[in-house]
């Protein structure tokens, strides 16, 4: 049994069509000590039940992957975490190929392969690899790979409906780049063949652009806010001054020790004479 153990967490929705082929070839990882953790987010079809007999554990969460792959991750207990949808297939020994990996870098991914015919899906496939190695950011299709101490230090995933691998992957380098490795996943590409190849090219690019831009407009934001509250503060200060210098002339009313009481009544401050 491997000292440093790996938990493969898997979310699912509505997968019972393909999960036991994904699921079968992950028992030697299991006969080797690692464990394979289900996180469904509410599954209506037989995806649970089919999973059942092959997982170490079920855990049941909210809708939407990032939710849960947090939720997954929460109840692990490996010492790496690795990500990996329900339509992709590792390669063979990957377990090795992790832990060799992690002696050099504290996260990673591998290469994709799409496991579609088309020429097109060639092209598409080479790109998502090249796109990766050149930018650090990896895609939940290339089965990112992480220290489990480094996924909690940096707040796991952000739970967001979409781009959730990136907004990852982000927060990640910012404690060292991803070993990419050359072996590849075999992942479906029955999306891309369902809704066409280019049309899904430009869906995706849509989405990373839309992404992008809402990140710039964020990150100003906090700019504009983070200025704002620095004057504030510092007209706080400033004001907080000029009162306390009132206050030691005019007994915390404001006005000098001279100035006429428009209340000869009462003492400064209004309280009675």
């Amino acid at each position: 049994m491997n000292e440093t153990r790996i938990s493969i967490i898997l979310p699912t929705l509505d997968e019972a069509h393909g999960i036991v082929d994904t699921l079968r070839p992950l028992q030697a990882l299991r006969t080797r000590g690692h464990e394979i953790i289900l996180a469904d987010g509410g599954s209506r079809d037989a995806t649970v039940i089919l999973a059942e007999p092959w997982m170490n554990k079920v855990v049941h969460s909210g809708r939407g992957r990032a939710v849960q792959m947090n939720a997954g991750a929460s109840a692990a207990e490996g010492d790496v975490l690795l990500f990996l949808h329900a339509d992709t297939l590792l390669p063979d020994a990957a377990d090795t190929l992790i832990l060799d990996a992690l002696q050099a870098r504290d996260w990673g991914r591998f290469d994709v392969r799409l496991s579609g015919s088309h020429p097109l899906l060639r092209v598409v496939e080479t790109l998502m690899n090249w796109r990766s190695r050149l930018t650090g950011i990896a895609t939940g299709d290339q089965a990112i790979f992480v220290r489990r101490d480094l996924f909690e230090k940096t707040g796991g995933y952000p739970e967001i409906p979409l781009m959730e691998d990136i907004a990852l992957c982000r927060t990640l380098k910012k404690h060292g780049p991803p070993l990419c490795l050359k072996q590849r996943v075999l992942t479906s590409s029955r999306r891309w063949e369902q809704h066409g190849i280019l049309r899904t090219i430009f869906l995706m690019w849509r989405l990373r652009l839309a992404y992008a831009l809402r990140s710039q407009c964020r990150g100003r934001a906090r700019i504009r806010i983070s200025s704002q509250k620095s004057i504030t503060n510092d007209a706080t200060h400033t004001l907080s001054r000029r009162g306390h210098s009132d206050f030691r002339q005019g007994a915390g009313c404001g006005r000098g020790e001279n100035a006429p009481d428009p209340h000869p009544g009462r003492t400064r401050c209004g309280a009675p004479a």
